[in-house]
């Protein structure tokens, strides 16, 4: 089977952007991306935070009719802070106006005001994430459900609205990338979306716990997931000072928050220095040629689906644009 690519569509605009008049671009790059050949659309999720975020399944629906036969997934959805009965069914109504395309991507989450805010210890965070997970699963079964957990509760209820796909969307778990975290993905998703910043080193290792429990669970095989942030021209050195730019610039406001534990953050990423280590060692600030050797590296690792991202804070639609160009002209035949 080819690699698989998604594109990752910013959703999450500078402080003095005005959300509603970006909703145009995303819907060009979505076609963009329609058009390059990419197989799936991913947005994230925040509250509260220091840049206006278009929250993820309602834009998610906006976008649907623009993605044709896309996938259309949320990297990440903060689980914890929401009730899964919600959730059941607001996922639930995004695989019925997608036609059975959408994705449940779930996250712990790790910022301190948000939980906060919602009023959920972020002690809890575990314990609720998991209990949603299996409460989620039962209900998009269609069957009468009982559940009695620690944190919620549900009597002899069922879904009104059974997804589309039968048994529910896909849920592809975030989780940090540790033993505990692969494990964590292994056991309660359908894949694990390990996150951008990880070398290829730290990847071939967590992916190996990742599928050492999935097999020690008797689950099988299944997608092998990995973030890339991507930004092409043909001369190398300005994608690479374009995409530290522009992917620092994100890092040094997301570092901005409190998280219970490094791993968690974007604070160790923030300095000029962490921002060009990790961009040489992970991300895909090149050329076209040299977006492919990566690709394929990744490849040869088993790696089988790459979610990009070509937009970070202020980087231009035109950047966008060009860079989805070069990926569908120049990167993407080398996978097909």
């Amino acid at each position: 089977m080819p690699l698989k690519f998604g594109l990752a569509i910013m959703n999450d605009f500078p402080p003095d952007a005005v959300p509603a008049d970006r909703v145009a671009a995303m819907r060009e790059q979505v076609r963009a991306a329609r058009d390059a050949g990419i197989s799936s659309v991913w947005v994230l999720q925040h509250y509260l935070g220091n840049m206006p975020t278009l929250q993820p399944v309602p834009i998610l629906s906006a976008l649907a009719q623009d993605a044709g036969e896309m996938t259309l997934g949320t990297n990440m959805f903060i689980l914890p802070l929401h009730h899964p009965v919600q959730v059941a069914e607001d996922f639930a109504t995004l695989d019925h106006i997608t036609g059975g395309r959408a994705v449940a991507g779930f996250g712990m989450g790790y910022r301190e005001n948000e939980f906060d805010s919602f009023g959920v210890p972020m002690d809890q965070r575990v314990g609720r994430f998991e209990e949603s997970v299996s409460l989620i699963r039962q209900l998009w079964s269609g069957e009468r459900v009982t559940f009695e957990g620690s944190h919620y509760s549900v009597r002899d209820q069922h879904i009104s609205l059974r997804p589309v796909q039968p048994g529910g969307p896909q849920i592809w778990i975030g989780a940090g990338p540790h033993k505990k975290g692969a494990q964590r993905a292994a056991r309660l998703g359908d894949a694990w979306i390990v996150p951008p910043h990880v070398t290829p080193e730290k990847l071939e290792v967590v992916l190996g716990h990742y599928q050492a429990e999935r097999e020690r669970l008797g689950r099988g095989p299944s997608e092998l997931v990995v973030r890339r942030e991507l930004l092409l021209d043909h001369d190398a050195d300005r994608a690479r000072a374009l995409g530290i730019r522009y992917r620092g610039a994100l890092t040094r406001k997301y570092a901005e928050f409190n998280a219970p534990e490094k791993g968690d953050n974007y604070r160790h990423l923030a300095t000029e220095q962490a921002a060009a280590e990790v961009a040489d060692s992970s991300y895909l600030f090149t050329d076209p040629e040299g977006a492919v050797r990566a690709l394929k590296d990744l490849e040869r690792q088993g790696l089988t689906y790459i979610v990009l991202r070509a937009q970070w804070y202020d980087t231009p639609q035109e950047q966008v644009l060009a860079t989805l160009e070069l990926f569908r002209n120049e990167v993407l035949p080398a996978f097909r």
